[in-house]
């Protein structure tokens, strides 16, 4: 019975220890399942740290190409946050409970600036594709806009436009490349990407208003319309081209912010992906080291050994041995995965310092796919610095190359400098003698003219004077044959004063009757004797009067025969003044002739003069304008040497930005240093070049204070365009010295047709100085002529002087052969002038 009980008890107790074996497997087995679970769940952790600190190196990638305006990359750029974000939680929930909170709080808050700035970026989508395809299109278009302005300045050249609508057509090619270096700044973002858009819209703008009023003038910009048909055809076409830029003015200026956003977004992600990265493989560093954390707890143990102590049968046993076996295995497990993990790091720890001749092992544990992913990328790195070590070297050479060419092209500019320089100021001296020449000229063509007025003037006052005379005789003659009638009717006053005298003698007769009758009749005939008293002194004065009459008549007739007389020696005089002042007309209309074929000469002088003077302006303008491209070129080549010696420096700074790396021995390219530095430092801009640049600005401000141009020309990129200028000047000039040589052979002949004219106008004078009153004024005539045509002289000497450097030495000429040619004498230049004034009024 006792045994019975004691099997049951015995049995119970197997049981119970069956139970409480079952018990203590069934915690064990829980607690196995845990640590495995917990591994693989920490294996997954790091693989989700992997993938989200790769994703976050795509996503650097990303960011640059969508704000770049790559579309496809906005999708991809999604798609990566996406996926980031979905990890990270996965993550986040796998490890929050056994990582500190402030840890994954601070990733999460460093994720979120990323997620906020690459939604950003997203959200911008449109506006950055929008103002990089426009960027495009700008890009096309702009050097179409810049092509043809520069083509209507050529047109503008060709036709001797004036200067200011030249440059302003020059400016807007200017205009139009700064157009485009804005919208490249504006989309590569910087420091100055705002001031770039404030000036691009000032720019487009002013391009605009600018090329509105160099088709229809613009009295405010001061800029007058250009009236050129192939200028404005040129002009039309660059307005249908300036419509897209135009349209798109507004947009673009309006899209600005939303490109910065982007742009400010691109450079947070930029900033905040290598602190997320680092974070990451921080967490991904504590993620390995939970495994050594997880240690059963000491009341775990007591009860594991109690039971152990408890369950000391065979079953027991078995039991426990087997789960010591499982647990020793898993130890095992776990150092042997640390041991790999450290070995790993142990090996690439060296990476970090730019070692690339570290190698991992690859091994079959886990971190086998580890080792042979950092191997493939060290591969990489090796590859990528051995080519960025040779694109380094390549670039040196390059530059050295370079600095050569550079060189060459300043010692040619300063050359061709110098060239331009001298003929520009031998062009603008020969442009102020020509206009003198041209002023004198003209001087003379109007003095000419006057003396064409004055001749004419002359010839109709003689005509005047030559109808006046005969008038005069007319009159005269008229008056003498009334003075012939008068002295005809005193003839009969005398004989009637005769006949009264007569009567007179008979009644002093009667009356000495009368009286002797009546001295015989007594006093009956007294009264009869007072009378005839009477009668008789009547007699005696009318008598008188007869005999005072006839005196008077006598004289009259005296008087009318010497009047008669003088009247007709005066007729006779007033015919011989008439025949003078005809023969003076005569002379007088020969001298209008002389003087409109003198004026005629003069004119067609000036006129050709004034071409030559139009012409030597355009070549100093064209000059000028060459004398700018110098200097731009100049400054062109000088910008180059100084870029070239910065090349050279960028890729010194590359070559020790990757010489931290150490590269296996048979990669290993040497560089010399010193040779470097020497290089950058002969790229150094020589102070040969800054002289010449500022003497070459010197002699181009001097030019254009000369001509009174007012140019602000500016940046010309074709450093060939000033040969091709000077070749075109060069050309242009010595088509004026064949002109010049035409134009002296035209002068001679002119000079020997006018000189042959003033010879006949001399003889005529002079011919007519014995009989004609007005010889002074004829010989004032003649100096002023000699005058006009000693301008003459001075014209082709001028012109001589331009073409040959003659010279006349006025105290060398023969003043007698000049005065024979001339018809000249001392009478007419003055008895008391020494031979500097005969000098001076002849030439």
């Amino acid at each position: 019975m006792k045994k019975g009980t004691q099997r049951s008890k015995t049995s119970f107790s197997i049981a119970l220890l069956f139970v409480l074996l079952a018990v203590v497997v069934a915690f064990l087995a829980y607690n196995l399942q845990t640590v495995f679970q917990k591994t693989a769940d920490d294996q997954d952790s790091l693989q989700l740290a992997s993938e989200i600190r790769a994703a976050s190196y795509r996503l650097m990638g990303l960011s640059r190409e969508a704000t770049a305006g790559q579309e496809e990359s906005f999708a991809e750029l999604q798609a990566v946050v996406d996926g980031i974000q979905v990890d990270w939680k996965a993550l986040n929930e796998s490890v929050k409970l056994e990582m500190p909170v402030d840890r994954l709080a601070e990733l999460d808050v460093i994720w979120s600036r990323l997620k906020s700035s690459a939604e950003t970026l997203i959200a911008d989508k449109e506006t950055v594709i929008f103002l990089n395809q426009v960027a495009a299109q700008l890009n096309e278009t702009l050097p179409q806009l810049q092509q043809e302005h520069t083509q209507v300045v050529e047109i503008l050249l060709e036709n001797n436009a004036p200067a200011d609508q030249v440059a302003v057509a020059q400016a807007q090619s200017w205009r139009a490349e700064r157009i485009g270096r804005n919208i490249d700044k504006m989309l590569a973002g910087g420091d100055d990407s705002e001031a770039s858009a404030d000036q691009f819209n000032r720019d487009a703008n002013l391009f605009g208003r600018v090329l509105a009023g160099m088709r229809s003038g613009d009295v405010a910009l001061g800029i007058s319309r250009i009236t050129n048909r192939n200028a404005k055809t040129s002009l039309d076409s660059i307005t249908s081209r300036f419509e897209f830029v135009n349209s798109s003015i507004k947009e673009i200026f309006e899209a600005t912010p939303a490109l910065f956003a982007a742009r400010q977004a691109n450079e947070a992600i930029l900033n905040d992906s290598p602190i997320f990265q680092e974070k990451i493989s921080q967490l991904a560093d504590a993620i390995a080291l939970l495994p050594q954390q997880r240690e059963l707890t000491n009341q775990t143990a007591l009860i594991a050994g109690g039971v152990a102590i408890g369950l000391l049968a065979l079953i027991g046993l078995l039991v426990y041995a087997g789960t010591r076996r499982s647990l020793r295995e898993t130890a095992e497990t776990n150092e042997r995965s640390q041991q790999a993990i450290l070995r790993l790091l142990d090996e690439i720890g060296d990476l970090g310092d730019g070692d690339l001749t570290a190698h991992a092992t690859v091994s079959e544990d886990f971190t086998g796919a580890i080792a042979d992913s950092i191997n493939y990328a060290i591969d990489q790195l090796r590859i990528l610095v051995k080519q960025i070590q040779e694109a380094s070297s390549n670039v040196f050479a390059a530059a050295n190359e370079t600095r050569t060419t550079a060189e060459q092209l300043t010692e040619s500019a300063q050359h061709q400098a110098q060239e331009i320089a001298g003929a520009s100021a031998a062009i603008n001296e020969m442009a102020i003698t020509i206009d003198q020449v041209s002023s004198n000229a003209a001087e003379s063509a109007v003095v000419a003219d006057r003396s064409v007025s004055i001749a004419k003037t002359g010839a109709e006052v003689v005509q005047n004077t030559i109808g006046g005379m005969d008038t005069i005789r007319e009159q005269i003659q008229d008056t003498s044959k009334r003075i012939k009638r008068l002295g005809e009717s005193s003839q009969e006053i005398g004989d009637i004063v005769s006949l009264i005298n007569d009567i007179a003698d008979q009644t002093n007769i009667l009356a000495l009757n009368a009286a002797i009758q009546a001295s015989m009749a007594g006093d009956a005939g007294r009264g009869f004797a007072v009378v005839a008293d009477e009668v008789q002194r009547l007699a005696e004065r009318s008598a008188g009067a007869t005999k005072q009459i006839a005196s008077l008549v006598k004289t009259i007739q005296t008087d009318t025969n010497e009047a008669v007389s003088s009247m007709e020696q005066t007729t006779s005089e007033v015919v011989k003044g008439a025949a003078r002042a005809q023969d003076a007309g005569v002379a007088l209309e020969e001298i209008e002739t002389v003087s409109a074929n003198l004026a005629e000469l003069i004119q067609d002088i000036s006129t050709t003069a004034s071409h030559q003077a139009t012409t030597a302006g355009h070549i100093s303008g064209t000059m000028n304008v060459i004398q700018d491209i110098t200097s731009q070129t100049l400054a062109g080549t000088s910008n180059t040497a100084r870029n070239v010696g910065e090349l050279a420096e960028l890729a010194v700074e590359l070559r020790n930005s990757v010489s931290g790396f150490r590269l296996p021995d048979g990669l290993i390219t040497p560089v010399s240093e010193s040779s470097a530095g020497s290089t950058v430092k002969d790229l150094a801009e020589p102070e040969s070049l800054t002289s010449e640049l500022a003497e070459v600005e010197r002699a181009d401000t001097a030019a254009n204070e000369q001509t009174l141009e007012d140019d602000e020309l500016l940046n010309l990129d074709d450093e060939g365009s000033g040969k091709v200028a000077a070749s075109t000047v060069s050309d242009e000039l010595l088509d004026f010295d064949d002109h010049l040589i035409d134009m002296e052979d035209e002068d001679m002949e002119e000079k020997t047709s006018v000189s042959a004219s003033m010879d006949s106008l001399a003889d005529e004078l002079m011919s007519e100085e014995g009989s004609w009153d007005s010889s002074v004024e004829a010989s004032d005539f003649e100096k002023q002529t000699d005058q006009e045509f000693a301008g003459v002289i001075d014209f082709e000497s001028d012109t001589a002087e331009e073409g040959d450097n003659f010279t006349i030495d006025v105290d060398e000429l023969d003043l007698s052969e000049i005065e024979a040619e001339l018809g000249l004498t001392d009478e007419d230049l003055g008895e008391d002038v020494d031979e500097k004034e005969k000098t001076d009024s002849l030439v």
